[in-house]
């Protein structure tokens, strides 16, 4: 049986051990930051702390068995529906798998400090953060030319001419996946927002194609 010297201790480490990677998260800006990486961690050590040590007083009793995993395991699968909620699809690109990854990768940091596998919750925390905040600018280095770029304009609706925008990407070389034309702030002007692949060495070309089109007023590139 734990004491309670030993219980505060694995909180407090877990909740710690949370807040390294919720860091990470809370410098992107992501809705599943400290606090929420924090409680996911400690609660999921908690969970494990009573799985474990919650049920000696009645291991005495005759056929009562006691099995500390099957709360551990429904953790694993429970802590989905925090991740879930971190995705977003926003105009057919799917935003926050990291942060739900890194919400189930704290979940079982902290089954490993309930469980006092101290070594391993250290272990995986440095591999987390590595994995987010090292091998993010490797990532987007390598594979950046892959990833789709957003590019908004805003133009006048009576001079800039839709043709002449796609004839502008077509020369470049490019190709656009979708285009979606809103209504601006102002009453004679609109937002055009082009979704492009493969468009990261491209883009420098493609803007000065764009700017010489009469009507185009502002162009911005979420890349």
């Amino acid at each position: 049986m734990l004491t309670h010297e030993q219980i505060i201790l694995r909180l407090l480490l877990a909740a710690f051990l949370g807040s390294l990677v919720g860091l990470d998260r809370e410098r992107l800006d992501w809705v599943a930051g400290l606090r929420t990486h924090m409680l996911v961690c400690m609660g999921a050590a908690i969970f494990m702390i009573v799985s474990a040590f919650g049920f000696t007083d009645i291991l005495g009793y005759q056929n009562v068995t006691l099995d500390p995993s099957r709360i551990a395991a429904q953790v694993v699968s429970g802590i989905g529906f925090l991740g879930a909620g971190t995705i977003i699809l926003r105009q057919q690109i799917v935003h926050g798998l990291t942060t739900a990854a890194s919400l189930w990768a704290v979940a079982a940091v902290g089954l490993s400090v309930g469980g006092g596998l101290y070594v391993m919750a250290l272990s995986a925390t440095a591999l987390i953060l590595i994995i987010l905040a090292v091998i993010k600018p490797v990532e987007k280095r390598l594979f950046n030319n892959r990833r789709q770029r957003i590019v908004t304009l805003l133009i006048d609706r009576q001079e800039a001419s839709l043709l002449a925008i796609e004839a502008a990407i077509e020369e470049t070389g490019l190709h656009a996946q979708q285009i979606l034309v809103q209504r601006g702030d102002k009453s004679d002007e609109d937002r055009v927002q082009i979704n492009l692949n493969h468009a990261q060495n491209k883009m420098l070309p493609l803007a000065e194609k764009l700017r010489r089109i009469n009507g185009v007023r502002e162009i911005s590139d979420s890349g």
